[in-house]
């Protein structure tokens, strides 16, 4: 009597791009990779301060886990589109609402409305290090705090033009000034950017962390951020962005993290 073999699975078709989010071009064929979900995730925890419930990571979690199950994809798979156009959330202000875009390889994949930027989670690292920052005894975080706070969540990131016009912004809200401070954060952030576009390496690329850290001692008066001054520094990163957007984590953000906080303090 011969025994039965037992039969191998059969695969299922990858879930694809094109079979969660309405995208064209070669992203629609593409499977949704374990990689690429765990960035819209980052992103996600980066901007809002959790996995947005029914957003872009959840979808692609959910696809990209399937496609594992189903051995099309390995644990460690990012798809090379995701890698070159980036997998990333931009914040725009839209009538007074704040539209989050969801993006993967510069198509959008999500949009959804949220309350106004400065009304939204702030990531917890960045709240710790703020209340702490606040507790000094300066009456709330103050905008050199808030540069500060920038090193933890984006202080990898190479210095380009949209971080250089915020940290300016910053600095002349920070000090009432109208002109550059010699040899303060927004002169140092200018000329990074202006040396990181002629690099050819990341490594050799002057970072984020590398112009803030210490901000507060590089200005020669500071004051406790508002939501005024976040508006502003969130304008101008979106102006001198490409994309005209802002990145998650990063100056902007920051500023609009400490103003929050401070508006909290003041209502309790």
């Amino acid at each position: 009597m011969s025994q039965e073999q037992p039969q191998r699975p059969q695969h299922e078709e990858a879930v694809k791009y094109g079979d969660v989010f309405n995208v064209e071009g070669d992203l629609k064929s593409k499977p949704v990779a374990p990689v690429d979900a765990a960035l819209m995730q980052k992103a996600e925890n980066a901007m809002l301060g959790k996995t947005q419930k029914g957003g872009a990571a959840a979808a692609m979690q959910s696809a990209a886990a399937k496609n594992e199950r189903e051995g099309v994809v390995g644990h460690n798979d990012m798809s090379k589109i995701a890698t070159e156009g980036g997998v990333s959330l931009t914040e725009t202000d839209v009538s007074g609402r704040q539209v989050i875009t969801e993006s993967v390889g510069g198509q959008v994949v999500e949009q959804f409305n949220q309350k106004a930027s400065l009304n939204t989670v702030t990531p917890p690292s960045l709240v710790q290090e703020m209340g702490a920052a606040g507790a000094g005894g300066t009456g709330g975080i103050t905008i050199g705090e808030a540069l500060e706070a920038t090193v933890l969540t984006a202080g990898k990131k190479p210095v380009e033009w949209s971080d250089a016009a915020a940290i300016q912004a910053a600095e002349v809200r920070a000090t009432g000034r109208t002109n550059i401070v010699p040899g303060g954060v927004a002169a140092a952030a200018q000329s990074a950017a202006t040396l990181n576009a002629r690099a050819t390496k990341d490594e050799e690329k002057t970072k984020l962390a590398d112009i803030l850290t210490d901000a507060t001692s590089k200005l020669p008066a500071d004051r406790v951020a508002t939501r005024r001054d976040a508006e502003g520094v969130t304008g101008a990163e979106m102006r001198n962005d490409p994309n005209l957007t802002t990145h998650p984590g990063g100056v902007s953000a920051s500023v609009a993290a400490a103003a929050r906080l401070n508006q909290q303090a003041n209502h309790n």
